[in-house]
């Protein structure tokens, strides 16, 4: 791992400063009510023990207090009143790339930060992992903003270079350590193996939501006769000759199998995924005109796409 040079102090508090207020406004004007509706009260947790009376459920009775007691009591349990919010970052070197006015990681950084104070407005903990082929810093879940400005600061410091994405020991390690079930935005390019069984787990014993996060240019090449890619986990090179219409072809069929098996994946698991461009599909809109990004707008959907 090749670190990049330490990060100047006011640059980055400037950094973190705007993504604040992108991050408020937006949960202000679209966000809290559809955080809640879609996360809130998707667990139980426990409440008292009481005497048991006719018509509870039996499967409710605490056997070691009625032994105790020498008649029959219940456990009683009410909807969890906060949730446990867990970010899953990826910050590994393709994140560095984008073709638009942000890369795929400040974007990544942006999204999980508007999420943060959706969880914040909600009273709710909120944790962080960043990882690349391992875990690289991880921030147990807590209340407050000053956690949530922290976690911030982590992310936009935060970089691996010259390795690849491996989610496998990342979820491995969430699943060692987060005993209790949480909601967790796994959030990626997901330019790597996807591990099945690792997914399978992680989503078995929290809510799993993956958020791909990607560029057009990944998508479609353009022509632009010879151009030389670099990968940017490996560092390979490559030739390519974009002015021919079957490697342009070819390309774009890799990438749509890419995609498919992807979405395939996580809809075999049940897993909802949000896909993410790094700028709009229509280039010709002024994202800059609108007080709200245009990704809060696919967040918006996606939410309400859950409620129903």
């Amino acid at each position: 791992m090749t670190p990049l040079p330490e990060p100047n102090i006011a640059e980055v508090l400037k950094q973190v400063q705007r993504i604040q207020i992108v991050a408020n406004r937006s949960v202000n004007e679209l966000f809290a009510g559809q955080y809640k509706s879609v996360f809130r009260g998707r667990g139980m947790e426990f409440d008292e023990v009481r005497e048991y009376q006719p018509g509870d459920d039996i499967r409710s009775i605490d056997w070691n207090v009625t032994a105790r007691a020498g008649s029959p009591f219940i456990k009683r349990f009410c909807e969890e009143r906060e949730l446990t919010v867990l970010f899953l970052v990826d910050v590994s070197a393709s994140g560095l790339f984008g073709t638009g006015d942000r890369a795929k990681l400040e974007l990544i950084v942006e999204v999980a930060a508007l999420l943060m104070f959706s969880a914040l407005k909600n009273n709710d903990k909120v944790g962080l992992m960043t990882f690349c082929d391992e875990p690289i810093s991880y921030f147990p879940a807590r209340k407050g903003k000053g956690n949530v400005l922290r976690l911030i600061r982590e992310m936009v410091t935060t970089r691996a270079v010259a390795r690849s994405t491996r989610l496998a020991p990342a979820l491995q390690f969430v699943n060692r350590i987060q005993k209790r079930r949480a909601v967790i935005f796994l959030i990626s390019d997901f330019l790597c193996e996807l591990p099945r069984d690792a997914l399978a787990i992680t989503h078995r014993r929290h809510e799993l939501t993956a958020i791909t996060v990607t560029d057009p240019r990944e998508h479609a090449l353009p022509r632009a006769g010879i151009m030389t890619f670099r990968d940017a986990e490996s560092g390979a090179r490559r030739e390519v000759d974009t002015s021919s219409r079957r490697v342009r072809e070819q390309f774009v069929a890799w990438c749509a199998q890419r995609e498919q098996q992807r979405t395939q994946m996580f809809r075999r698991l049940g897993i909802d995924e949000l896909l993410l461009l790094t700028r709009p599909h229509d280039e010709t809109a002024d994202e800059h005109s609108h007080r709200v990004p245009h990704y809060v707008t696919e967040l918006r959907r996606f939410m309400q796409a859950r409620t129903h």
